[in-house]
């Protein structure tokens, strides 16, 4: 039980500082809420990977109707948001990752919270790009 709560205290701290950065804590007045239409760039950049887990219980033209009362189509994925991967997993439900400003987070995961609850039990994992960073760490052993 502990490990887990560790987990999540560390992907809690991992998530603000990507969303506050150093910053934000010497400001006075209020951080100006988030561009509508912010798009990723590499210094912003969180890639989000979220598992859908199905209601295995309920046959699926039951969950697809409930998706559709509670706007879950139409509301995502949200404008501007990169879908990078979009699966389904035979016996889990949809896996999506997304590529997004991490100044977006707070609004894809409202999302998942108003339209696809019910339906689906949601797990989130927060990542971003260490690619450049890995390969330069193995060209410099080299």
């Amino acid at each position: 039980m502990s490990q887990g709560k560790g987990y999540w205290m560390a992907l809690a701290a991992l998530a603000g500082a990507l969303a506050f950065g150093s910053g934000v804590l010497a400001q006075t007045a209020p951080a100006p809420a988030p561009a509508e239409n912010a798009a990723p760039t590499a210094d912003n950049a969180v890639m989000l990977t979220v598992f859908l887990k199905h209601d295995q219980s309920r046959p699926l033209s039951e969950l697809n109707a409930q998706l559709e009362r509670q706007g879950y189509y139409k509301a995502f994925p949200p404008a501007g948001i990169e879908v990078v991967s979009w699966y389904v997993m035979m016996g889990i439900g949809q896996v999506v990752t997304l590529r997004l400003p991490a100044s977006r987070l707070r609004e894809v995961n409202r999302i998942f919270e108003n339209t696809a609850w019910g339906s689906y039990r949601t797990e989130f994992y927060p990542t971003y790009d260490y690619k450049a960073t890995g390969i330069a760490a193995h060209d410099k052993a080299q």
